[in-house]
């Protein structure tokens, strides 16, 4: 357990946003970026990582999608091939990052 740079995990000030809204409360990112227990700030409020796991991106739901600030499912891939300019891939996989405020 440590202390991490939000800007690590959630790189756009827009994300960031968001988490504090209660808007985004996971991240899938290509590797990990932080550990169980891990924390981070957002202004006056402390995060913690609650779950960090691999997924398979075909396993991913529209759920997942609000829960990263998408309407839902469709949105996600086509906001995910436009900002990594890629081709989504069910196949590859990439490491779920769920948080909660703490304080």
């Amino acid at each position: 357990m440590g202390t991490i740079d939000a800007s690590d995990l959630l790189p756009a000030d827009r994300l960031r946003a968001a988490a504090l809204e209660g808007d985004v409360t996971q991240l899938h990112r290509g590797d990990p970026h932080a550990s169980v227990g891990d924390t981070f700030e957002i202004g006056d409020t402390t995060f913690e990582v609650v779950d960090v796991t691999e997924r398979r991106l075909g396993d991913l739901t529209d759920e997942d999608a609000r829960a990263e600030g998408s309407p839902d499912l469709e949105a996600y891939k086509r906001r995910i091939e436009r900002t990594h300019d890629t081709t989504w891939d069910d196949e590859n996989t990439a490491y779920r990052h769920r948080f909660e405020p703490v304080s």
